[in-house]
């Protein structure tokens, strides 16, 4: 793994997306334009309850308002071997089919509240077909997720908006993430994006803090990720647990934590529960995601599916609020395809049938009826054939076929007549002569 870290104070960063996402000036512009948000931000999680995964930036404020860290000094543990996903991570992912990830295609919106149920915000999430296009310009199909989310925390507004586009196995092809907090006196702003680009995964991270702008510009080898789960893939990951209403044992993946690090991601089943959503109750399924980051304490979300993927609602651990959906959304269910009818065969006793056998009678009294007014019309049909029944009667060939063939073959039109003895019409062994020459010599002669 490579990075490498640039400061500048009041400079503004411009960052271009294959996948057709422009970072500029601040802003993040993705291929449907955000509905609202101030100042052109397409806010996807303004608050600790609206991020879209425990290792957000928005997410760690939760815990402490503005106290971010500054000049980090490198700790023992950034020596230590970079982390790996475990078997059962990566079998998980391996597990994916096209024909299930189908199935998740639909859009959510929930709203966050505070402890005392008043409204704070707004979150969306989107996955759906897209197209990708790789540097050699081939397009490609693949998931295409659009969230972002817009609210208040303690009075001030934060924001977050992702696009991603991911593999049938959710590897990250492309992805683009801004979070943004309006603090007052310094207010803070966060993007990174992920680009894969051969056999590496380029991470751009931009920290601006008041004046002050830092790039950090990261690579990871792509053996090295495998088991990688992006913020994209995790909304994606989470309907397929929902969907499937089980979480792989004991899986270790891996993820980024606050500060673009590589961190271990694990997730936990704590059971069904009933919940009370608008005037129903629910069943939901209930997955814990914990990262694990090296340098902080672990930050855990949790999750609460619908059976068809999904979010009913969405808890930060150690927030005072939550995301929740307003009324129950129309459930997807797979079509039941029922198995193509087995017809046995019966044997067909027509002669039983009065219906057929009224039908074939009239039938072979009309053929009957047309064969002898045929034969009527055209007496020399019938003395032909007699003829050619007498002569083979008498010759008794033991080829019937090739008899016949000779038989009838000079009344072919296109065809010129077979001389009766065919020995003398074998061609010559000698050439021709000419007729010109033999002539010429002939007058020669004479002369």
């Amino acid at each position: 793994m490579s990075s490498k870290v640039q400061s500048k104070g009041g400079k503004r960063a411009e960052v271009w997306g294959v996948g057709g996402a422009l970072e500029r000036g601040g802003d993040l512009l993705p291929h449907n334009p955000p509905r609202g948000g101030p100042e052109g931000f397409c806010s996807w999680d303004a608050c600790p309850t609206l991020s879209f995964s425990p290792g957000s930036t928005i997410s760690a404020f939760s815990f402490s308002i503005g106290s971010k860290a500054k000049g980090h000094q490198p700790s023992a543990q950034e020596s230590l071997a970079p982390p790996e996903a475990n078997a059962e991570a990566i079998h998980f992912l391996n597990s994916l089919r096209q024909e299930e990830l189908l199935m998740l295609f639909f859009s959510e919106a929930l709203v966050m509240v505070s402890d005392t149920g008043q409204p704070q915000g707004e979150l969306t999430i989107e996955v759906q077909m897209g197209k990708h296009k790789d540097k050699f310009g081939v397009m490609s199909r693949c998931l295409f997720v659009h969230a972002f989310s817009r609210g208040f925390m303690d009075n001030i507004l934060c924001g977050n908006s992702l696009l991603g586009y991911l593999s049938w196995k959710l590897e990250p092809m492309e992805q683009h993430n801004q979070e943004f907090i309006k603090f007052p006196i310094l207010p803070m702003e966060r993007k990174m994006s992920l680009l894969k680009h051969d056999d590496q995964l380029a991470m751009t991270r931009i920290v601006k803090e008041g004046e002050e702008v830092k790039t950090e510009v990261t690579s990871f080898p792509w053996h090295s990720i495998a088991g990688f789960v992006s913020e994209a893939a995790n909304l994606v990951l989470l309907r397929v647990m929902a969907s499937r209403q089980t979480v792989p044992s004991n899986a270790r993946f891996l993820a980024l934590d606050t500060e673009g690090k590589l961190c271990y991601s694990t997730y936990q089943a704590l059971g069904s529960q009933t919940i009370q959503v608008g005037h129903q109750q629910v069943e939901v399924f209930i997955v814990e995601q914990t990262v694990h980051s090296e340098k902080g304490i672990p930050m855990s979300c949790q999750f609460y599916l619908l059976s068809d993927g999904h979010l009913a609602k969405r808890i930060q651990v150690g927030s005072p609020g939550c995301c929740m959906v307003t009324k129950v959304p129309i459930l997807r269910e797979e079509d039941d395809i029922e198995p193509r009818p087995v017809f046995e065969k019966k044997p067909l006793l027509w002669e039983e049938d009065m219906e057929l056998y009224s039908r074939f009678t009239d039938r072979k009294e009309e053929l009957r009826l047309s064969h002898s007014s045929y034969l009527r019309l055209h007496p020399e049909a019938q003395a032909l054939i007699s003829d050619f029944l007498l002569f083979l009667l008498l010759r008794q060939p033991a080829d019937v076929v090739t008899f016949a063939a000779e038989y009838f073959g000079p009344f072919a039109k296109r065809h010129p007549p077979t001389p009766a003895l065919r020995s003398s019409n074998r061609p010559s062994p000698f050439r021709a002569l000419d007729l010109e020459c033999i002539d010429g010599e002939e007058d020669q002669a004479g002369s």
